[in-house]
């Protein structure tokens, strides 16, 4: 809260955040949903074929990598985590299996667990949450939950990339490596300068994907650049890491729905986007620290970084 380049992003982002609230609500902004929705129309009417395939490609492609849990961030010498993966592809191509795949899904979280910190493994909790909760709402056909289905896969995208987002301020050690590995990903600027305004700008997109019809397709769309631009330096590796958020993010863009649920005149109004972001922020970063605390204690700068050094020698 003390860095002046915190304060600089927040007064670059928020207010392209209020000012593309505000031009939805004119003309302009009716005919540029329009054309997207023109441009995602055939997409989206296999939307639901393309979440199951995705979803599916995913647990494939880390059965064939091996030995991991869910991501290849997280190791495991167990062959019977491989072949579970497997099992729920598998379970996805059929209605009737999917409930079994959702299952599967938390199983493998929870024994996750076992071998790994939960204060990480949250991120991979919320999306794991979000696709089980896609198949179990997609497996009730005819329920109001299955209505529901895309919305639970932008909320759980959205919660994840706003939590991940903070690791940027209170883990810049797992950053500073890197920097001097690939000084490219900071665009020229010191890794000082760069952690928290990427900080800021990951959180802001992040709450757009739960935001307005086109702040969110144009969130989903810039975080799809961001992540598949990330590709070319990290390789195919970072690609299959990332399949599920990729698979979220397409569905965020593509999704025509102009129907906001919660708070729509709040959200569709210029200052909802300020007061919005602080609000997101005032509830997700305590939490974030007071778990923190909870399970490490009242860290030292030392001891933040020996976990940095755990937590980079897991995705080593």
């Amino acid at each position: 809260m003390t860095s002046i380049w915190f304060w600089l992003a927040v007064a670059i982002a928020i207010p392209l955040f209020a000012v593309t609230v505000a031009v939805e609500c004119t003309v302009v902004g009716d005919r540029i949903l329009m054309a997207m929705d023109r441009l995602a129309a055939p997409l989206w009417n296999r939307a639901d074929d393309f979440v199951r395939a995705a979803t599916a490609a995913f647990f494939i492609a880390i059965f064939a990598l091996g030995g991991v849990y869910l991501t290849p961030d997280l190791r495991t010498r167990s062959e019977c985590v491989s072949w579970a993966q497997l099992f729920i592809a598998a379970g996805l191509f059929s209605r009737r299996t999917m409930l079994l795949s959702a299952m599967g899904i938390l199983a493998l979280w929870g024994t996750a667990l076992y071998e790994y910190q939960l204060f990480h493994l949250l991120d991979y909790l919320v999306l794991a949450l979000g696709v089980a909760g896609y198949l179990v709402s997609f497996s009730l056909e005819g329920s109001s939950w299955q209505e529901q289905r895309f919305t639970i896969l932008r909320f759980a995208i959205a919660i994840t990339l706003m939590r991940s987002s903070l690791e940027k301020f209170a883990y810049p050690d797992w950053f500073y490596p890197l920097a001097q590995d690939k000084p490219f990903l900071t665009f020229g600027m010191p890794a000082d300068v760069f952690l928290p305004m990427a900080g800021v700008v990951e959180f802001v997109l992040g709450l757009g994907l739960i935001w307005t019809p086109i702040v969110r397709r144009f969130s989903a769309i810039t975080l799809l650049i961001i992540f598949n631009a990330a590709v070319i330096p990290f390789g195919r590796l970072d690609f299959v890491g990332h399949g599920l958020i990729t698979m979220m993010l397409v569905v965020a863009a593509i999704d025509p729905s102009r129907e906001i649920q919660i708070a729509p005149g709040f959200r569709r109004a210029i200052v909802g986007a300020p007061i919005g972001f602080i609000a997101a922020l005032a509830i997700l970063a305590p939490t974030y620290w007071n778990l923190h605390a909870v399970l490490y204690g009242r860290d030292t700068p030392t001891q933040i970084s020996a976990h940095a050094g755990h937590r980079l020698a897991i995705s080593k």
